[in-house]
């Protein structure tokens, strides 16, 4: 499928786009009021006071969830270097098996909210034992964001680099 949102051409591109080539910059920054409000709130959620392993396992459910190839290999990397194995992410891409009953809860978690928008109680206050208020904040709005972004990129088509 070809792009609806063409990536900015080289010569276009400006500050952070022109640093950082990737199509989900140069596409998003033909927007560029929005998309330097986008960098920052994506940047204090992707370096937020979440565990790196419990975002990473996030994302990924999250992309996952909403079949976005873009979002998932883009965060391969930064899972693996967030220390999850090769078997823990075949597992994030499938029903979980293996993992930790920490990790489940945050897949849970992404399920959940990916299927009805909402926690059930029962997630909540699981949620409630393993984070404190600013952590169950920040994973719900991780979450949401990431799921926003694979709609958005699935949406114009952003192309997987090569």
């Amino acid at each position: 499928m070809e792009p609806r949102v063409e990536p900015l051409p080289p010569a276009e591109r400006t500050g952070f786009a022109a640093k950082n080539p990737l199509n989900v910059f140069t596409t998003l920054a033909r927007h560029p009021k929005l998309f330097e409000a986008w960098l920052g709130f994506g940047g204090a959620l992707l370096y937020g006071t979440l565990p790196a392993r419990d975002r990473e396992l996030a994302i990924l459910r999250t992309a996952r969830n909403r079949a976005c190839a873009y979002e998932w290999a883009h965060h391969l990397r930064l899972a693996r270097e967030a220390g999850l194995s090769e078997e823990e992410i075949s597992a994030v891409r499938h029903d979980g098996s293996g993992l930790t009953p920490g990790d489940l809860l945050i897949l849970r978690a992404a399920d959940e909210l990916h299927a009805d928008g909402d926690l059930t109680d029962e997630t909540w206050s699981a949620l409630c034992e393993r984070y404190d208020e600013t952590g169950r904040i920040e994973l719900v709005m991780l979450i949401a964001h990431y799921d926003m972004l694979s709609r958005v990129l699935t949406t114009f088509r952003v192309q997987l680099e090569r």
